[in-house]
């Protein structure tokens, strides 16, 4: 592997105390399972040229890795034939593998069952166990039925499956991790209610006397960052292709062939190699994510003019690579919110 694979834990120079939840010194700690396994996340086939070999390299990868199993967050490709490639290279890879479903994968007028069936996935949420890890994963493509709701994409979480969700989690004794297409951390560009939805998890981790949720991974706005609220780590996982800068920001970024017959790529910033995170969580609590470094594509969103942190954290092309120390110990609410970004 060369220097823009996996970066490797010597790599690892920085690392954020927001990151570490630590445990008192001679407190009782119950062990964890061990688990390991492949994320990624807004391969968008539909405007990237090059998705299949994106996707073809982290399935090499994964099956290199052998982890328990691969999931992919949302943004990945429409119900229409000539996508059948991006699910035939999908299905290689020999364990099990698991979706979420985002915004984009409904374009064109189509539904979510017409997705969900192209995929041959079982539902739009669920949850399972593997290896004494429980893990969800929800819908944040409902329609809000506030007549005040936000123009665009529906981005939002029904009563409904929230009550599923609070039910879901109480079934179970099981550490649990989320994945969800849009963000619950953030209120712009994340989930709508996205508050309502962490009061809900917070509500099960203080009702249990312990953070029986630990994780959320989520995807969607193509970056790379990491937030602790009131205990639950929150990780963004960068797409595999690009950052959308839109029409302000256009370049041509590969040839006029190309730009002709995918002219969206123009209003973004690709990243040259597919970005991808190996997650392992060992019998301790250590959740280590290790992430995949490349490089811009053409000019960087600030040498265009893009100030760098318009976007409130900067467009970087690479997922950091995070040391993350879970925990069983009480549930403390602090009120408090802090973030890293590496």
């Amino acid at each position: 592997m060369n220097r823009r694979n996996f970066i490797r834990d010597s790599a690892i120079t920085a690392m954020s105390t927001a990151a570490f939840t630590k445990l008192p010194a001679g407190s009782p700690t119950k062990k964890f399972g061990q688990i390991r396994f492949g994320i990624c996340t807004d391969l968008h086939r539909d405007i990237m040229h090059d998705a299949p070999a994106r996707l073809s390299e982290f399935i090499t990868e994964m099956n290199k890795a052998n982890p328990d199993f691969i999931i992919q967050l949302g943004d990945f490709c429409r119900p229409v034939p000539k996508n059948q490639v991006i699910m035939d290279i999908w299905n290689k890879f020999s364990g099990p593998r698991y979706h979420v479903i985002g915004n984009h994968d409904t374009d064109g007028g189509f539904n979510t069952s017409d997705t969900l069936n192209f995929w041959q996935a079982s539902a739009r949420y669920y949850s399972f166990d593997a290896n004494g890890f429980h893990f969800v994963i929800l819908d944040g493509n409902e329609k809000n039925p506030s007549p005040s709701r936000a123009p665009g994409y529906a981005r939002f979480i029904s009563d409904e499956q929230l009550k599923w969700l609070s039910a879901d989690l109480e079934k179970t004794s099981l550490p649990a991790i989320i994945f969800c297409h849009q963000g619950l951390d953030n209120d712009i560009g994340g989930i709508e209610n996205a508050t309502k939805c962490r009061t809900a998890l917070e509500r099960i981790n203080e009702k249990h006397g312990f953070r029986k949720v630990q994780i959320v991974f989520s995807g969607h706005r193509h970056q790379d960052y990491h937030n602790v609220i009131n205990g639950i780590h929150y990780v963004q996982v960068n797409s595999m292709s690009y950052y959308w800068l839109g029409e302000g920001y256009q370049h041509i970024r590969y040839n006029a062939d190309i730009d002709k017959s995918h002219p969206q790529i123009k209003n973004t910033v690709p990243y040259t190699d597919a970005l991808w995170a190996l997650v392992e969580i060992d019998s301790r609590g250590l959740c280590k994510i290790m992430g995949r470094k490349s490089s811009f594509v053409g000019p960087s969103p600030v040498k265009l003019g893009m100030p760098e942190f318009a976007l409130g954290y900067p467009v970087v092309p690479y997922v950091s690579n995070r040391k993350i120390l879970l925990t069983k110990k009480p549930f403390e609410y602090t009120g408090n919110y802090t973030s890293s970004n590496i």
